[in-house]
């Protein structure tokens, strides 16, 4: 199987700011390119960071309030400091987490989540910026047709992989769920072909009705439905 990887999911053309970057410029680019975070790269390209719409807002929500309506946040001293920010690389999130391109969905989807960040800039061997990929980017692959899905598990997973074929397990997809059907010669197989199945990009769920192709040719010779 071959997952779809990072270069092929990501945006090409990003928006990023320079280190000495002003506040307001920041504001701005957010604004005009309608994005809510850019990278901030250094004088090599490389990305040194993130600066988010969260970074820019701290300063608002340090500010006094002379209607009284609503508490002053508590905030910790490095947030205290870059709430002051006056450039990018004064308010940014450092250091930039980042993925490279021959990454698949999974391992970007992982890194994410380990990292609680919502997008990584993408680069090369030199650490060079190549494009970024958002939660939003990832969650592409579950677009894919289900007509794609079932024809890569028939032939990848159960003509290929296992060497079972069509005649000894089926698989039906829709909506991205996978209904698995048939018998097979080894029960200890099932959980292995169930966790292959979900490993396929754009699958959501993974169903089974596996049965032993002993019971299922008894079942036969009884002439009840296997």
């Amino acid at each position: 199987m071959e997952h779809r990887t990072i270069g092929e999911l990501m945006t090409r053309k990003v928006v990023s700011v320079q280190l000495d970057t002003p506040f307001k410029d920041i504001a701005r680019i957010l604004t005009d390119h309608a994005v809510s975070a850019v990278p901030v790269l250094d004088g090599l390209g490389r990305p040194a960071g993130i600066v988010s719409e969260a970074d820019l807002l701290r300063k608002a929500a340090d500010q006094s309030d002379l209607s009284g309506r609503t508490p002053l946040p508590h905030l910790e001293a490095w947030e205290r400091a870059r709430s002051e920010g006056r450039t990018a690389g004064e308010l940014m999130s450092a250091p930039a987490v980042c993925a490279h391109p021959q990454w698949t969905v999974v391992e970007a989807a992982r890194l994410m989540e380990v990292q609680n960040v919502k997008r990584l800039p993408v680069v090369d061997e030199t650490e060079r910026l190549l494009g970024i990929v958002s939660r939003s980017d990832l969650l592409r692959v579950f677009l894919r047709r289900d007509k794609a899905i079932q024809e890569e598990i028939s032939r990848e997973i159960l003509g290929r992989t296992t060497r079972l074929g069509a005649a000894g397990v089926t698989a039906d997809v829709v909506r991205g769920q996978v209904a698995l059907h048939g018998s097979v010669e080894e029960p200890l197989l099932v959980p292995v072909l169930v966790r292959m199945c979900a490993g396929v990009d754009g699958v959501v769920s993974v169903s089974e009705d596996l049965k032993p192709a002993v019971a299922a040719r008894s079942a036969e010779g009884r002439g009840v439905p296997a």
